[in-house]
């Protein structure tokens, strides 16, 4: 069984009874993690298992600090013992140490979690901030107003996706420009551009 089977079968496992909604965005960021494999290759399994499990910490069972990325990462670690680099892609995902610094939880995060490759990270920031609540395909704008709507502007939720804002814009953008390579080349693999934005870790 592969990462990606694996990961779904515990996704579905956590979410599908407890928040479907939440599954039925997971399923759909899983589809766009497919829908990369022309520029991740090898990679395309780790990214789709990501995506599969980038929402766990939403889980009523697993929630402790309040923080999705950092408690579905622990149990990733800490429970079922998971691939580190599974861990490290849900405990950043979404440029998530934004949203870290906001709940004064960056270094728990930065001391229990190392940051994943970029081209992974930026790929998996694409996944789920071009797909809706209920796991419809949409531009990374309207899903940035889509969230704002759902929180309201003053929510921890809204404040961290304001300030991970250029690095999300920016993860999206390199991931769509690798999309529009492959598809002009016709045939081979273009890498995502590591660095094209570093808004946050200077």
């Amino acid at each position: 069984m592969g990462h990606a089977d694996w990961a779904h079968d515990l996704a579905k496992e956590l979410l599908e009874t407890t928040l479907p909604r939440r599954w039925a965005h997971t399923q759909g960021v899983a589809e766009r993690a497919a829908s990369l494999t022309p520029i991740l290759g090898g990679e395309a399994d780790t990214l789709i298992a990501a995506a599969l499990l980038h929402d766990i910490g939403y889980a009523p069972d697993l929630v402790d600090t309040g923080m999705h990325q950092l408690d579905g990462a622990r149990y990733l670690r800490d429970v079922v013992g998971a691939d580190d680099r599974l861990c490290r892609l849900v405990a950043y995902h979404s440029c998530a140490d934004n949203e870290a610094r906001q709940r004064d939880l960056l270094d728990v995060l930065t001391a229990e979690f190392r940051q994943e490759q970029p081209d992974l990270a930026q790929a998996l920031t694409y996944c789920d901030m071009t797909t809706d609540p209920d796991g419809r395909h949409l531009d990374v704008e309207d899903r940035l107003t889509e969230i704002h709507s759902r929180y309201g502007r003053d929510h921890v939720v809204s404040r961290s996706i304001s300030a991970a804002t250029p690095c999300i814009v920016s993860s999206v953008r390199a991931v769509e420009a690798a999309l529009s390579d492959v598809r002009q080349a016709g045939t081979g693999q273009v890498a995502v551009d590591p660095h094209p934005h570093r808004p946050v870790h200077e």
